[in-house]
Order: structure tokens, then C-alpha cells, then sequence
């Protein structure tokens, strides 16, 4: 796609420094596919410790039918994919958000279409899969197997039909801590979890970045 100037954009994964400057671009500049140096909709980007790179590709819609995991080496070598537009345990419909973390340093998807985290070690082979944390758009696992979710839940006695908020879990074992509803009123937002983007620090605060609210907010661990 372009831009009002004419700018060739999108379908990349660009690594930069802390002033802006690109250092590395994974995929081509507004081309979209789903081989081992093109993406169809990229939507989250997930780091091991010894620097591979992990990138979920598929937000729907998309030309290609794509919902895979595409891992590359730290200087940006292709190494593998896995997944496909699907249901079946590693295939994927739409995922949305990828992270690496936890003692055991899995990687976890949401699986947003398909109302699931999926749960990997880093090549690629399925170990398990949660529904119980609804339809996920992020996933963050804290160093002390927290799981924290920005997910919907179907629910027809709430506004749009939709309970919206953070879920809070273990990432050893699936079981469910808290649910954090999302303060804002659903029929000021678009259809959808507002908490497009999550993460926690290592006092137990979180953070979730509201795609439909246009905020960001923090809630702080009552001790």
C-alpha cells in the first residue's frame, strides 16, 4: 500500500535503534505473500534469548489465506514457518500476538479466530492449547509464569454482546487467577478487546494498550 505521498508501505518487520534508524527489515515493503521473505499481514514479533526472531503472520483479512509462525535467525536468515490457516492443533485463524517467555521460555500465540492460546517451545512443536482464556488479541507469560490475556468473551447479557477485558493465568498449567474488565463503555468502541497490546512488569503492574479506546492504562499489583 502507499501512502498520501506515495510511500511504498507495510508488510515488513523492521528492527530499529532507540533514535529510529532501520538496522533490519525482515519481508518486502508493500509486498505482501506468505514464503520465507514475504508476510501477509504481520502481527506481533516475539525475541529468544539467543536473539531468533519469531513473527506471527495472518491478520485477516489476507490475500494469501495465511495464519503461520515464521522463525528467522538473528541477523534475519529464514529458518522456518509453521502453521496454516486452520483449526487443528498448530494451525492458526488470525493470530494475533506472539510472545516468548515464562521459566520454560515457550512461545504462545493467540490464536484470536480460533478463541485459543496456542503453546510451543521455539521449533515449533505443539505442546498445548487454552480456551479457556476466550478470544485472545495479546498474550504476555512474566518470569514467574504469569499469563497475562487481553481477551472477549461471548457474552449476551453485556453490552454488544461482548465481556471484554484482561485474564490473568498461569502459564504452567492454563488455570485461571483474575479477570480485569475493561473500564471503557463498549458502545463508544469498535467490536473487540480494547487490550490489543499487553505486558507486565516485574512488580506485577500492567499495561495495556487500547487499540479501540486509544489509551493506555496501568493497574497496579494490590500487595
Amino acid at each position: 500500500a502507499k501512502n498520501a505521498e506515495g510511500v511504498i508501505r507495510g508488510q515488513e518487520v523492521l528492527k530499529l535503534s532507540p533514535s529510529g534508524k532501520v538496522l533490519m527489515m525482515l519481508g518486502k515493503e508493500g509486498v505482501a505473500g506468505n514464503g520465507p521473505d514475504t508476510f501477509d499481514r504481520p502481527t506481533g514479533v516475539a525475541i529468544g534469548r539467543n536473539g531468533d526472531i519469531f513473527v506471527t503472520d495472518g491478520h485477516a483479512p489476507n490475500a494469501h489465506n495465511t495464519g503461520r509462525v515464521v522463525k528467522f535467525s538473528k541477523d534475519g536468515k529464514f529458518i522456518k514457518s509453521w502453521g496454516h490457516l486452520g483449526s487443528a492443533p498448530g494451525d492458526f485463524d488470525e493470530p494475533h500476538d506472539i510472545f516468548i517467555g515464562g521459566s520454560q521460555e515457550r512461545v504462545y500465540v493467540a490464536d484470536r479466530k480460533n478463541s485459543r492460546i496456542q503453546v510451543f517451545d521455539q521449533d515449533g512443536n505443539f505442546i498445548t492449547v487454552w480456551k479457556q482464556f476466550g478470544q485472545p488479541s495479546s498474550v504476555f507469560v512474566s518470569k514467574d509464569d504469569t499469563i497475562y490475556v487481553g481477551a472477549a468473551f461471548a457474552d449476551p447479557s453485556v453490552k454488544k454482546g461482548q465481556l471484554r477485558g484482561i485474564v490473568v493465568g498461569s502459564a504452567k498449567d492454563g488455570s485461571l487467577k483474575a479477570f480485569i474488565p475493561d473500564p471503557a463503555d463498549p458502545d463508544k468502541l469498535d467490536v473487540g478487546t480494547t487490550a490489543s497490546g499487553i505486558a507486565a512488569d516485574d512488580a506485577g503492574s500492567i499495561y495495556a494498550a487500547d487499540v479501540a479506546a486509544h489509551n493506555l492504562r496501568k493497574y497496579l499489583k494490590v500487595q
